[in-house]
């Protein structure tokens, strides 16, 4: 589980730049994460946390969904466990927000309702939906693709494998790669391995005293 830099390859726009670009009146721009997060790692915080900072956002909302519409379903723990420790984990950092309407609307989370009913409730702001190089390759596959791109930025976080292109537009960014994943972590608990420093330690500690993903 080494972690992997992977120098820039496009300039990050600076301060000044920007304001030059998008003017005294800009639009509130935040960037939208979403997954089961089931649960929360390092690896998504630090993705979360570059893609951010290096564009400039002004929030970055985790956003876990409610039941994902992927074809290979996946299983996971009720939306509580998986909020709580989402909650814990980004406390400490002010760049960071959770969005619940995903959760709390139910169903499947398909991502173009999602951003039509944050679009409706909130105008004034541009998305940034913000994926990893492997997704990139399913959007032909998403709900209403050819409307989504209209409503959002897509934001593809490089990977080793994984070519930085796509007949749809994405703005891609540079971030460590950590070779941390949500399936490892739950076989390591099951296992009773240590996930110190792949997930917060109030992460861990939540699944220790809830007892999480020991069956």
């Amino acid at each position: 589980m080494a972690a992997r830099t992977v120098r820039l390859s496009q300039p990050v726009l600076s301060t000044e730049l920007k304001e030059q670009i998008l003017g005294p009146n800009r639009r509130k721009q935040v960037g939208i994460f979403g997954g089961t997060f089931n649960p929360v790692h390092t690896g998504h915080l630090v993705m979360a946390d570059q893609v951010g900072t290096q564009l400039g956002l002004e929030k970055v909302y985790f956003m876990p969904d409610a039941t994902p519409p992927h074809v290979d379903h996946k299983g996971t723990i009720d939306a509580k466990y998986r909020v709580e420790m989402l909650a814990a984990a980004i406390k400490d950092n002010p760049l960071f927000g959770l969005e619940l309407c995903e959760i709390e609307r139910g169903g499947i989370s398909y991502t173009y309702d999602t951003m039509v009913q944050l679009k409706q409730a909130h105008p004034d702001v541009d998305y940034y939906f913000i994926i990893g190089a492997d997704m990139v390759n399913y959007l032909p596959k998403w709900h209403r693709i050819d409307d989504l791109v209209k409503l959002v930025h897509f934001v593809g976080v490089k990977r080793p494998g994984y070519a930085p292109t796509s007949k749809y537009p994405v703005v891609w960014v540079d971030a460590p790669q950590l070779e941390i994943t949500s399936t490892a972590i739950r076989k390591r608990v099951k296992h009773g391995e240590s996930i110190r420093y792949l997930v917060p330690n109030a992460v861990a500690a939540y699944i220790e005293k809830e007892r999480l993903y020991l069956d």
